[in-house]
């Protein structure tokens, strides 16, 4: 999340009911650089995140250097140490880092450098190796198909241990991954749609929205819906 995307209220929205779940397997990371597309937050983005964030019951890990691979690991793991909570990490950053002439700038936010800056970015980070070359090095710490695979192998065979014990809830399980409607669902829905037809009424909007979201809910689990002021159901 950038600072521009902590302006919009549907940040709000989301983050409230987050804390309110307490996803403790959430991490979410706050770019702050003080910097959106008309420019310097200062003086007109003046909210302490931090605290924001703490009266959501979320865990935050204090500013950090944002362009330190170490501290950003140190803050990965004292957020995965969480569990009752999500936790954010504030990263301090710079925008356009390393950049002679575009660092700390909003013209560096969503615009390429141009050939020449970016030919003089990489002279002062010291980067002289050819566009789209990985460093072996980087490679190596960045491969994670041996880890991949062996957590692969100890998922498939604790999932076949689910299945044999619940069937019925791994199936459920495997429909919702898919991203499949319940074989019933099409029955359903057409009967409720015809119900509402046959015996129209006059209420509002949200109302209407509710009794839906109702009606759906016992057919289809992984449904959540709400509104400002209603109880989640």
């Amino acid at each position: 999340m950038g600072d521009g995307c902590l302006m919009e209220g549907i940040s709000h929205e989301v983050c409230s009911l987050a804390g309110t779940l307490g996803l403790g397997k959430l991490i979410g990371f706050y770019d702050h650089n003080g910097i959106s597309i008309d420019g310097e937050t200062e003086g007109w983005f003046t909210d302490d995140t931090a605290k924001r964030f703490e009266a959501y019951h979320w865990h935050v890990v204090h500013e950090i250097d944002g362009h330190d691979p170490e501290s950003v690991k140190k803050a990965i793991l004292e957020a995965q140490s969480v569990k009752d909570k999500p936790s954010l990490i504030i990263c301090r950053t710079v925008i356009g880092f390393g950049s002679p002439n575009k660092a700390g700038k909003e013209e560096s936010h969503g615009a390429a450098l141009g050939e020449e800056e970016v030919a003089l970015t990489r002279q002062k980070l010291g980067w002289h190796h050819p566009a789209f070359e990985i460093p072996k090095e980087i490679y190596r710490a960045w491969d994670a198909r041996e880890k991949g695979e062996k957590a692969q192998q100890a998922w498939q065979e604790k999932f076949a241990a689910y299945q044999k014990a619940y069937p019925d809830l791994a199936r459920t399980f495997t429909r919702r991954m898919r991203g499949e409607l319940p074989e019933s669902w099409e029955t359903t829905t057409r009967k409720y749609i015809a119900e509402l037809q046959a015996n129209p009424a006059k209420i509002a909007t949200r109302k209407a929205s509710q009794n839906t979201l109702n009606a759906y809910g016992p057919i289809l689990p992984e449904l959540l819906g709400g509104l400002g002021g209603s109880r989640a159901q």
